[in-house]
């Protein structure tokens, strides 16, 4: 079937289905088991604790960490929150050994690093599929060809694609955050905290503006989140705003069960675009205005 008409039968099926309550979303989370900054006294394990206890206390489905296995050498320190979120019943997933961008690196480095990776996921999984990948940088490859080769090496591999259908930059925060901790500025921490919270509340309207345009229904979200101190400082009252605004949580593996991520489970299948506003340019759909950060949180704490 040409790409095309496969997408627009993608794309049919998803429009008709109507089996999934509104407003699910799936929490995703990258960069185990080292991310950003840390405040003063504040350890990865620390934070690692802190993600699952949230996660824990709002009963979330269990979540799926994506690792850098080049953390476990570079703060072996780290290493210890891959045991903690596998001993919560946590899966990991596979994000490189390096954080190596496909789009920037030729695809026999990209494929040698990402099998670099697995003898460590095979080690806290040896029972359970572990073969997840999301790709760093969401970068799937900078030419069709690149596209089209790192999906036949991963279908012949086994893997199924986490794709990323909602996120609001939550890493800009966690450099800032350990600044003003340093600093004590309480002043500066609180305009971190609201910031956040509306950027996450502009996003899920974004979302769900695109998903309704596509679809005239919410699709299950999935969300790009990282393992940063000021992620774990926040999870509580992000997971309380997501709530108030109707949403119920779901695993990754069925939030992907809904069709407008049928490429990403079947990766011998053309690919196609997966995220939301990768599906609006292909239909040439007008997008809404992109939400915009009220303040700058690089700007705080210099």
């Amino acid at each position: 079937m040409p790409k095309l008409a496969l997408f627009a039968s993608i794309l049919v099926l998803a429009l008709c289905s109507s089996s999934a309550p509104a407003q699910q979303i799936a929490f995703t989370w990258d960069d185990l088991p080292a991310h950003g900054q840390l405040p003063p006294g504040v350890t990865r394990v620390q934070v690692g604790k802190q993600l699952i206890a949230a996660m824990q206390a709002a009963h979330l489905p269990p979540a799926w960490g994506f690792v850098n296995g080049v953390h476990t050498v570079e703060e072996p320190g780290s290493t210890p929150m891959l045991k903690e979120w596998r001993d919560a019943g946590f899966s990991l997933g596979n994000h490189t050994w390096s954080h190596m961008s496909l789009n920037r690196s030729p695809l026999a480095d990209w494929d040698a690093d990402l099998a670099k990776n697995e003898p460590l996921l095979q080690s806290y999984m040896p029972a359970e599929t572990w073969r997840w990948v999301r790709f760093p940088y969401l970068d799937e490859g900078d030419t069709s060809d690149k596209r089209a080769a790192a999906r036949q090496y991963l279908a012949a591999h086994g893997y199924k694609i986490a794709a990323v259908t909602m996120s609001f930059g939550d890493y800009l925060f966690n450099g800032p955050y350990a600044r003003c901790v340093a600093k004590n500025d309480a002043a500066a921490i609180a305009q971190l905290e609201k910031t956040y919270l509306d950027a996450a509340a502009d996003n899920l309207a974004f979302s769900r503006d695109l998903s309704q345009a596509l679809f005239k229904r919410d699709i299950p979200y999935v969300l790009l989140m990282h393992v940063g101190a000021f992620d774990a400082h926040m999870l509580p009252r992000l997971i309380q705003l997501y709530q108030s605004r109707g949403v119920t949580f779901v695993s990754l593996e069925d939030a992907e069960k809904d069709p407008f991520y049928a490429n990403d489970l079947d990766l011998l299948l053309p690919g196609s675009p997966d995220t939301l506003e990768g599906a609006m340019a292909a239909r040439g759909l007008p997008f809404p205005p992109h939400p915009k950060l009220d303040v700058d949180p690089e700007s705080l704490c210099k």
